[in-house]
């Protein structure tokens, strides 16, 4: 009852300390300096937003690597490692570990995806010591005992048969192997019932003594913490790891079968459709216009074109909405959505038509005005806790965009014009679309391949 106490305190604080750090975020300019910019004697930088108003800590951090650099054939290596790191550690066995971060509310996570290893730390101030301590174990010295990794492949192993048979997983992980078939994003991070079983403790060990390294480290710090300790921590939590990582290179790849349509024959009782296609890349001079262009098109939320066709005017779907997805080495526009099978053929029409008509005409005046609104006033909504702020901070610092992005943001949502998102809706949304589709759809069939 007492770790549940904690728990519960540290959920409030967090909430309150957000409350007090959300202003000073997005503040103008001149108070952009909230966040600092720290390096410790070792040479390890992060960012900080210092606020003693609240006794919690929020680190967050990502090593360049994931999925992408799974051994070949071993999809899920990442994947395993992250999830078996907070397990035994140095001199703890699981059983022991998993109490103290328990007897404490110390929450340390990891996970994989695509490019990155992430991390995470809460704690409360009073058990900073220890929460570092902790982190640094898991960082420098994992166990990877052999249950531990047994027991966490077997849960994964568990989840990959139940996703074999869900459609809305079947037509996402089609998309990737058609779109980048050959490349190492075309595999599933979580890994496949033919690789995951294939997968050694020797190769989760392996794949964390390559990718766990101060070369490719971006970290974030958010809440009671001030630059002076945190130069301290960061010697002691991330000093050990290695200089360099030992990354395989990883080639620039865009998206393939533009055009193409991939059914996938499942009886269920609705039909998933997913579409994507090329996007635009985070540093490209058009991003900020291509994001404007795709929230007007579909970027979740009730005022999109998408939703307005599909589910408003025709019901034909609960939901469609489509996003921007930018990575190391490419980026993508995709969507989803899920109809009645009789309905399947219609509902993708009409997406073609709605993709074609903005891509053509470009957005009206209103729309672009609608969306500098949204997005200006939904951002600070999205950073609601303090470990959403210190994320944010580690994706700027992956995407080089400076410290004082947030406070340039408005500014760069607000010069984009109409003949911008013209030029850039015809350059995003005019080459086409990969579709895969699951279910028993009407009238959809695949094209540029055997019908599945």
């Amino acid at each position: 009852m007492k770790a549940i106490a904690r728990a519960l305190t540290t959920t409030v604080l967090h909430c309150a300390a957000v409350a007090l750090m959300l202003p000073a975020l997005l503040a103008a300019p001149a108070s952009a300096t909230t966040i600092e910019r720290v390096v410790s004697d070792g040479g390890i930088e992060a960012w900080l937003v210092h606020e003693p108003a609240v006794p919690l800590i929020a680190v967050e951090f990502a090593f360049t690597g994931g999925g992408s650099q799974d051994p070949a054939g071993k999809a899920g290596t990442a994947y395993l490692a992250t999830a078996t790191m907070n397990d035994g550690v140095g001199p703890y066995d699981s059983t022991v570990f998993h109490a103290m971060l328990e007897r404490k509310a110390i929450e340390i996570n990891f996970n994989a995806d695509r490019d990155t290893v992430r991390g995470s730390l809460r704690t409360l101030s009073e058990n900073r010591d220890e929460a570092f301590e902790d982190l640094r174990l898991c960082l420098t010295a994992p166990r990877f005992d052999a249950s531990d990794v047994e027991l966490n492949r077997a849960q994964l192993l568990s989840v990959l048969r139940r996703d074999s048979t869900s459609p809305t997983d079947i037509a996402n992980r089609r998309w990737w192997e058609a779109a980048f078939a050959g490349h190492p994003y075309g595999r599933p991070v979580n890994g496949s019932l033919e690789s995951v079983p294939t997968i050694t403790v020797d190769d989760v060990k392996t794949y964390a003594h390559r990718v766990l390294a101060r070369d490719n480290l971006k970290i974030a710090v958010v809440g009671d913490i001030d630059a002076a300790t945190l130069k301290v921590m960061l010697d002691r939590v991330f000093g050990a790891l290695p200089a360099k990582a030992d990354l395989a290179p990883v080639a620039a790849a865009m998206p393939q079968g533009l055009g193409r349509r991939v059914a996938v024959n499942l009886d269920v009782p609705q039909t998933v459709i997913e579409f994507g296609g090329t996007g635009i890349a985070r540093n490209d001079p058009d991003f900020m216009a291509a994001y404007i262009v795709n929230h007007i098109l579909g970027g979740g939320t009730f005022s999109s074109r998408l939703y307005r066709e599909v589910r408003e005017k025709r019901g034909l779907a609960y939901s469609v909405s489509d996003a921007l997805l930018w990575f190391d080495h490419t980026a993508v526009l995709i969507g989803s959505t899920a109809t009645r099978a009789d309905r399947a053929a219609e509902t993708l029409d009409l997406i073609d038509k709605e993709i074609h008509r903005l891509a053509t005409d470009g957005p009206t005046a209103e729309e672009l005005a609608k969306a500098k609104d949204y997005l200006n006033s939904s951002f600070a909504l999205n950073l609601d806790t303090s470990g959403k702020i210190a994320s944010l901070m580690v994706q700027l610092q992956r995407d080089n965009l400076g410290i004082d992005y947030i406070a340039r943001r408005p500014a760069m949502i607000g010069g984009v014009t109409l003949d911008d998102t013209k030029r850039v809706a015809k350059r995003l949304l005019d080459g086409g679309t990969l579709v895969t589709v699951v279910g028993k759809p009407e009238g959809v069939a695949s094209t540029g391949a055997a019908a599945q």
